[in-house]
């Protein structure tokens, strides 16, 4: 009996379990049941134009079931806005299919589906927002994407991000700002896709395909309306929505003139507006490509064309790649340009029009050579001086672009122009990143160089196999291979050349070699003042020394406030920082070999104490401020010193590695202080000098490799790789050397200015101390 019950049991918490499994597998995914919808309309929209109103309406139906069962609940919680956009089209749309109006009906699909994604990505926001990573991650699947081209790739980081909040091993502010970076792009560029297409079909008579262009451009828009208001205000975000729906009528009205007077008021609010922004950093890639592409454009056309005829298609075809290119890259910036002259970014847009009539129409290779001078003028004027720099990214977009030519001539068996390509590809290689990686990685200059011509160990050379005529497969794999080492190039030239642990050292070096100096100064200052009358005169000196830390903390939060406001000079800044800080740590250790500090710079402390403590005339007040001044004077000039110091390992490896190293340096200050305040230990102080004053003297060394590297990289020294000389990477991570001439003798300079200024100031003191004894001898023999 009772195992008739247990069995009786089992049986139905397996039926449940098997019960919630089949109801949860129907449950679709947000994508999928928003696929759903779509497809419904479409299939509503299929039987209205075959007359089927019986069909569509059923259609209709299912369409509104979808979105109630599996998508309404979250869209109501999470995106009501959407909710209510989607009711509302499907409650038109149902009138459209009684109307029998397909244009209608049309419009209210695109509609539908623009919302469909607005929702989703209002779910994804909500979601990282509240730290939900796992339901961000489900709904970040209902999106569209930007078509893949050559000039513009897939991006992963918005699913990359999601998953770094689901790992745990990111924050769910990276994720949002990644996430709503990705997909407004995305979307701005899909609304200006169904823009053109609207346009596009009207011009066809198409209205249907019209008026569902017009429906998304509608929906798209809404999507980035938040992004819009932010930056321009709730009064233009009204306009600009009035402009969309005035769009959305004179399409469905088929009214002509009202849809050029609204697409010319889209055309208006849109000006200048980009959801999300690029950063400095993209923006100047953006421009390098700009100026890459639209360089080439004539040089290839020229190859293609003789006497006003077309000779080599394919060099035509390459011209209006580079052309794309260019294009695509203008687009971008388009925003940004409008901001600063309107007027002379339309004049660029209006030459890249006429460049493409140009290719188009044979043109003479001169005149298209006129256009494009006039345009690389025009975008020097309007572009930021940090966007005309030389830029590795660039390089590398250019050079991928040039080598997807080498194998669309190989394609087609024209293996001399696959030569051209490659040449050309070469060229931009030589006269751009590698100069750079030679002098800083010449292992992967010298890899790159030989995939490209001869081959390595494992791989046949482009230039090889372009010879041979090899196979299209052979090229293809050749040249895989190539954009691989190309990009592990990129990575390296754009990644930090430091290790954290060097940085962490250093910082921690500096910190305690300016305590150790500051605690010395306290600890002579306080060491006389035994007796019961003058210990009452510690107590303002500590005051003061307590009060030069605090100060010390306000310079440090001062000085990265200015580093910040400044970070857009990027590793310029850099480079300022750090050769101001070797020129002083320079002068700081000249002053410590020739003893400054203890023969001048301490007894001038000791001198201002005596004044103060015998000025018997001195107002108390005054005497106990004077005091206190004295002990924030001795203390702050090494804590200046220290936050001067550390600002350029500030902007080598961030706020937080330098921090890690400051703590270990206070730590050892600390130590040090124990045991000379409170234990009362006799320190080898002048032995703790010399060898932190040695510790420091690696420390301006490897200071002095990095900021030769930085100068290097921003172009203000020039690079002359050493032939022949392999440096691994961990001696240019831990040591600042760079197998470049100008590093090694400026590194070599430095030393011997240590040297020199040691062995000077022991040869000055040697001096001194004989001269001193010879007027002792003579005034010890008399007369």
């Amino acid at each position: 009996m009772v195992r008739n019950r247990r069995f009786m049991i089992v049986t139905i918490v397996l039926s449940c379990l098997l019960l919630f499994g089949a109801i949860a597998a129907q449950v679709p995914s947000p994508a999928v049941a928003a696929m759903s919808v779509r497809d419904a309309l479409f299939d509503a929209q299929a039987s209205l134009i075959r007359g089927d109103s019986a069909g569509a309406e059923l259609a209709l139906h299912e369409a509104q079931a979808s979105f109630t069962a599996s998508l309404a609940p979250t869209f109501r919680q999470f995106a009501p806005d959407s909710a209510a956009t989607i009711e509302a089209a499907l409650v038109a749309a149902n009138t459209s299919v009684s109307n029998g109006d397909g244009v209608a009906l049309a419009a209210a699909r695109g509609e539908v589906y623009a919302a469909l994604m607005s929702g989703g990505t209002q779910v994804v926001f909500a979601a990282l927002a509240d730290g939900d990573g796992d339901l961000a991650a489900r709904w970040l699947l209902l999106r569209d994407f930007r078509p893949s081209t050559r000039f513009s790739r897939p991006d992963a980081d918005a699913t990359l991000a999601v998953q770094a909040v689901v790992d745990g091993t990111g924050t769910t502010d990276a994720a949002l700002n990644a996430v709503r970076a990705d997909l407004f792009d995305t979307y701005q560029a899909l609304l200006n896709t169904a823009l053109a297409n609207a346009d596009e079909a009207g011009q066809n008579g198409f209205r249907i395909r019209q008026a569902e262009e017009a429906g998304l451009a509608v929906g798209y828009f809404n999507l980035l309306a938040v992004s819009y208001g932010e930056q321009r205000g709730a009064d233009a975000l009204t306009t600009a929505k009035t402009a969309f729906a005035d769009l959305q009528n004179a399409v469905i009205t088929d009214d002509h003139a009202a849809y050029e007077l609204a697409r010319a008021n889209v055309n208006t609010v849109l000006s200048g507006f980009r959801a999300a922004p690029l950063s400095d950093a993209e923006a100047a890639r953006r421009a390098g490509q700009f100026t890459r592409f639209i360089a080439l454009v004539p040089v290839e056309y020229a190859r293609g064309v003789r006497n006003g005829e077309v000779v080599n298609d394919i060099e035509i075809q390459e011209a209006l790649t580079f052309h794309e290119g260019a294009s695509a890259a203008f687009a971008d910036l388009r925003a940004i340009l409008e901001t600063q002259d309107p007027t002379g970014t339309d004049q660029i847009a209006a030459l890249l029009a006429t460049a493409l009539d140009q290719i188009r129409n044979t043109a003479d290779p001169a005149a298209l050579q006129a256009t494009v001078d006039t345009i690389t003028a025009q975008m020097d004027v309007l572009t930021p001086a940090e966007w005309q720099t030389v830029n590795n990214d660039s390089d590398v977009d250019v050079i991928y672009t040039i080598l997807d030519q080498v194998v669309a001539a190989a394609e087609q068996d024209e293996y001399a122009l696959a030569e051209s390509s490659r040449l050309e590809a070469y060229a931009m290689l030589e006269f751009g990143m590698e100069q750079r990686l030679r002098g800083f990685a010449p292992d992967k200059a010298q890899t790159i160089e030989s995939l490209f011509w001869g081959g390595t160990d494992s791989q046949a050379g482009l230039a090889t196999l372009i010879g041979s005529q090899a196979t299209t497969a052979e090229v293809t794999a050749a040249v895989s291979v190539l954009k691989v080492a190309l990009a592990d190039a990129q990575t390296f030239l754009s990644s930090a050349n430091y290790a954290p642990e060097v940085v962490i050292g250093n910082a921690g070096i500096i910190v305690f070699r300016e305590g150790l100096e500051a605690v010395l100064i306290l600890a002579s200052l306080l060491a006389s003042l035994r007796s019961g009358e003058e210990r009452k005169f510690r107590r303002p000196i500590i005051l003061g020394a307590g009060l030069a830390f605090g100060a010390t903390a306000i310079t440090w939060w001062f000085a990265t406030q200015i580093l910040l406001s400044m970070m857009h000079l990027g590793e310029r800044l850099e480079a300022i920082v750090s050769v101001i800080a070797i020129g002083v740590l320079l002068v700081i250790m000249n002053w410590f070999f020739h003893k400054v500090y203890w023969t001048g710079w301490l007894a001038n402390f000791h001198q201002k104490k005596q004044r103060l403590i015998r000025g018997a005339r001195l107002a108390e007040v005054t005497q106990v401020a004077g005091l206190v001044i004295l002990g924030f004077t001795s203390i702050y000039r090494e804590g200046f010193e220290s936050v001067l110091f550390l600002q350029s390992l500030l902007l080598e490896a961030g706020a937080s590695t330098v921090m890690q190293g400051v703590a270990l340096g206070l730590l050892g200050v600390a130590l040090v202080g124990v045991l000379i305040f409170f234990l009362q230990v006799k320190l080898p102080y002048k032995k703790l000098l010399i060898v932190t004053g040695m510790m420091i003297g690696v420390v301006l060394l490897v200071m002095v490799g990095n900021t030769v590297h930085v100068l290097q990289a921003v172009g203000w020294l020039p690079i002359t790789p050493v032939q022949g000389m392999y440096v691994p990477l961990w001696m240019g991570q831990w040591l600042g050397i760079f197998p470049t001439w100008q590093g090694l003798i400026l590194q070599f300079v430095t030393m011997i200015y240590i040297f020199g200024s040691y062995y000077l100031a022991e040869r000055s003191i040697h001096s001194k101390r004989d001269q001193s004894m010879k007027r002792q001898q003579i005034s010890t023999a008399g007369p």
